[in-house]
């Protein structure tokens, strides 16, 4: 992600900033412009490129920070709109569960933008639209239902279990993953969203994915029940990025569409710090770090792969040296990396079709 300064003295903030912490001036994002933008005025309103803003709706709630049009009708900004169900913020545990999970979907919002991909909500376009529905114990359970975290029809399920540090950690030792995070989640579940787009209705891209990721049309509760009772085969690692990747082609879509933006992220939030490396190494020409920005056009993949993996190892380096587990817990196979090529390729030819 961009490293941010308020506009008014130029201290750094983060991308949740509400407030300058050195000359205390009011901050609001505006995805627009991707800038944040100081207020030191008493007046909550924003003038950029001589158009009026204010805060979004959710700004109330502690758990937005971007602007929107002050004339907009319906006082929601870009990643807010897309809500569908939110839970009962009058019990505190879920009121703040949702703020954490807010933190995750604007960040996710964030990325989908730099990659100039289609973000629109069910509200508007109830066809190929985009929900997210935040559900709580009760909510997923009512009815006599199970609704767990995942994806339908545009819809992503997140289920508020899932912003508790304990819980997550608690399944991600039963389900023996390495790596289990709320963001991880949101990138996951939207490559399901963006696997319909992309996919549904193109059957040239959608030959091309069968050839790489195998046919989807294949049972899948039958796939992952076997998943499930079995376990991924012995050599996942030569073609899979995680073991549930193996269980589908859905999966395997979902699991490496995540790493690519967990890659994308990484790597621009590097080049904002302009980090560079060179290590005191015999023959370490292949371990230089030198961070460019992600998203340029026409970008191969293999330089991004390139630059990205000494800045895996050097990071997962510092937390072993603080005795935290790895930041990237992965190995990328020449199958995977065959995979990752595939999804910035298509991602530029989907979005010279797109409407």
């Amino acid at each position: 992600m961009k490293i941010f300064q308020c506009s008014h003295c130029d201290f750094p903030v983060f991308f949740e900033n509400t407030t300058c912490e050195s000359c205390g001036s009011a901050l609001g994002y505006l995805d627009s412009e991707n800038e944040i933008f100081a207020n030191n005025s008493s007046h909550l309103k924003w003038t950029v490129n001589n158009l009026n803003y204010t805060y979004c709706k959710n700004k109330n709630l502690h758990a937005c920070n971007w602007l929107v049009p002050i004339d907009d009708e319906t006082g929601f900004c870009t990643s807010c709109d897309l809500n569908r169900t939110i839970p009962d913020l009058s019990v505190p545990e879920y009121y703040e569960r949702w703020q954490i999970m807010e933190i995750a979907k604007h960040r996710l919002i964030y990325a989908l933008q730099r990659l100039e991909l289609p973000l629109i909500s069910k509200f508007e376009s109830p066809d190929t639209g985009l929900f997210f529905d935040f559900l709580s114990k009760e909510d997923a359970n009512a009815n006599g239902k199970k609704v767990m975290t995942g994806h339908a029809n545009g819809v992503i399920t997140i289920l508020l279990a899932e912003a508790d540090t304990v819980t997550r950690e608690q399944m991600r030792i039963s389900l023996n993953e390495k790596y289990r995070t709320l963001i991880g989640h949101f990138r996951h579940e939207v490559g399901h969203y963006y696997w319909d787009r992309i996919f549904r209705n193109n059957n040239e891209f959608l030959e091309a994915y069968r050839s790489l990721f195998g046919d989807e049309r294949q049972d899948y509760a039958e796939a992952l029940k076997t998943h499930y009772a079995n376990g991924a085969p012995k050599n996942w690692k030569n073609n899979f990025i995680s073991t549930y990747a193996s269980s589908h082609p859905w999966e395997d879509w979902a699991e490496t569409w995540a790493h690519y933006l967990h890659i994308l992220d990484a790597m621009e939030t590097a080049f904002y710090f302009g980090l560079q490396g060179n290590p005191n190494l015999k023959n370490s020409e292949h371990m230089r770090i030198s961070a460019i920005y992600p998203y340029k056009d026409n970008l191969p993949f293999k330089t991004i792969l390139d630059e990205i993996s000494p800045l895996f190892y050097a990071v997962n380096s510092i937390n072993r040296s603080m005795g935290i587990t790895d930041v990237y817990p992965f190995v990328i196979s020449d199958k995977v990396q065959e995979k990752l090529e595939f999804i910035h390729q298509i991602l530029q030819r989907f979005k010279m079709i797109v409407p």
